[in-house]
Formats: C-alpha cells, sequence, structure tokens
C-alpha cells in the first residue's frame, strides 16, 4: 500500500522526501549549534541545508534518471533548479541581511527611546512606533554552502530513491 502511494508520481514523492530531510538535518542544525530547539526552523526557509536546492536539485535528478536528457520535464526542472537556487543566494539571502540589519536599528532605536524617556521624565519622546512591530525573519536565504549542501543531499535522494517497476 505504502510504495503505491510513494511511486504513484515519484517525481513528486522524491522532492518531498528531499525537503523534509532537509528540514529534518536544519532543525537539527540549528539546535545543535545554537544549544536550543526552535521549532519554526522545521518549517522555516534558510538555514543549513537549503531545502529549497535539495527539493529542486532531487526532482531535476531523478527526472533525468526516470525520463531521460531530452524530456521537456528534465529541461523545466533544470530551469526551475536554477532559477530556485539564484534566488535563494542573491534575492533571498540579501532580504535576510536587509531584515537582520533592520532588527538592529529598531533594537538601537529602543535604547535611545528608552534613554530620551529617562531624561525628560516622561514619555514625550515615545518612538515606539517601530518596536511594536514583530521582528523581522532573518533566516530567508543561503550561502553557498548551505546550498551545496541541499544540492548535495537532493541528488543522494535521488540516486537512491528506485524507479518505477
Amino acid at each position: 500500500m505504502i510504495e503505491k502511494i510513494l511511486m504513484a508520481n515519484p517525481i513528486l514523492t522524491v522532492g518531498i522526501i528531499s525537503w523534509l530531510a532537509a528540514q529534518i538535518l536544519k532543525t537539527i542544525h540549528y539546535s545543535i549549534k545554537y544549544k536550543t530547539f526552535n521549532p519554526e526552523r522545521i518549517t522555516g526557509a534558510g538555514g543549513m541545508p537549503s531545502s529549497h536546492s535539495s527539493l529542486v536539485v532531487s526532482v531535476a535528478i531523478y527526472t533525468l534518471k526516470y525520463q531521460g536528457y531530452q524530456s521537456p520535464a528534465f529541461a523545466l526542472s533544470m530551469i526551475l533548479a536554477g532559477v530556485v537556487i539564484y534566488d535563494a543566494m542573491s534575492v533571498r539571502y540579501n532580504a535576510g541581511l536587509h531584515a537582520k540589519e533592520l532588527n538592529r536599528l529598531r533594537k538601537v532605536i529602543d535604547e535611545i527611546d528608552d534613554e530620551l524617556s529617562q531624561l525628560s521624565g516622561d514619555d514625550e519622546f515615545d518612538i515606539d512606533e517601530l518596536s511594536d512591530r514583530k521582528e523581522f525573519k532573518e533566516f530567508l536565504g543561503h550561502t553557498p554552502i548551505e546550498v551545496l549542501a541541499g544540492s548535495l543531499l537532493g541528488i543522494l535522494i535521488a540516486m537512491i530513491f528506485p524507479l518505477p517497476a
């Protein structure tokens, strides 16, 4: 029964398994590195290894294995992998750097606001508008090594996952 479900669409299954494996490894890596468990890491973006890269690379490699290098599905999966990996290492990575800087500036503004309030004796210097908002997510994109790790994981999973009979 489980084999029938897994092999109903093996390309999709390989992608899901690769994404899930990367998310689990990312959560473990984060927990070891920061000595704390963060449940957001289970589904969150960014971090080591890249689950986006793992997913798209596994789909591309398994499609190559399953349908061959001349198939339109393989061509499409390679193009998609390129776009996703580029986005992860450039656009989303830089957005994460911006978020980190904005969060740092927010803390500085809070400190200035606290000092001004203490000096004046009242809250007339209330510049807390920024601090009332949630912090920006800093884990958005990936470094090249995180993308490489995710890609290698995707290749490994695609290579060991069996072809349909």
